[in-house]
């Protein structure tokens, strides 16, 4: 009898310590599960990588900000329309994959959906920006020196701070004949982890070419225009002007 008394609350143990266990983990898959949403009122570098390849198909005219508003979350719903997924305007797992994108185990950074957005006009910070940054320099300064490559990008962030040119890193990068690496596709490539140190160092502050607003290579240079910059620096193959 008292064997069989043992025996039944040794089986009652083992049967609430299993279901524990079962409890716990799926706690923690639904856990790691909402870890791979981006949504609405998110930033930050997964939500700008969603925008950019939104863009580069066509569904996505907004800025790319890294900001998930209204605009993106429209053009996602568009995207999982035309590629037959579920139209939530939530990027998941599936929707990801269809896009190439890898969400990794952390999703952005969110404000609870009523925060700002990262600001992109004269500010230098964002991590948007230190992406789109980096894949500018990768495109101008691949093969340059580090503080060449920290100089293109210091070139882009005093255009922005110079009311001739457009006030927003996007906008400058993507001002019509402005950088070859836009006009050749190169702009696209998936920068290294050089470029993006060097994005980061220049969003920092650190301004290699103290002020110049333009850079040219004069092996490659075709504009006459831009020989009657006064160089006052030069890097690597680049002249460094104003």
């Amino acid at each position: 009898m008292k064997t069989r008394n043992r025996l039944l609350v040794i089986t009652i143990l083992l049967t609430f310590f299993i279901s524990a266990v079962m409890i716990v983990q799926y706690v923690q898959s639904g856990n790691d599960a909402e870890e791979t949403l981006v949504y609405w009122g998110m930033y930050g570098d997964k939500v700008f990588e969603v925008q950019q390849k939104l863009k580069q198909w066509g569904y996505y005219d907004g800025p790319i900000d890294g900001y998930y508003g209204a605009p993106t979350f429209e053009a996602v719903k568009k995207f999982q329309a035309r590629n037959g997924l579920a139209v939530d305007g939530t990027v998941g797992n599936q929707t990801a994959a269809a896009m190439g994108i890898n969400l990794g185990t952390k999703p952005p950074a969110t404000g609870g959906g009523t925060s700002a957005p990262p600001s992109r006009g004269g500010d230098r910070g964002g991590g948007g920006n230190v992406y789109l940054l980096a894949q500018a320099i990768h495109g101008e300064a691949r093969g340059e020196p580090y503080l060449g490559k920290v100089a293109v990008a210091a070139v882009v962030l005093n255009r922005v701070a110079d009311p001739r040119f457009p006030n927003t890193i996007e906008g400058v990068i993507y001002q019509p004949g402005a950088f070859t690496a836009v006009s050749d596709g190169q702009i696209n490539l998936a920068p290294d982890d050089e470029s993006l140190r060097a994005a980061r160092d220049a969003l920092n502050g650190w301004d290699p070419t103290y002020g110049a607003v333009y850079y040219y290579n004069p092996a490659k240079a075709t504009s006459a225009w831009i020989w009657s910059r006064p160089v006052h620096l030069v890097i690597g193959k680049h002249h460094f002007a104003t």
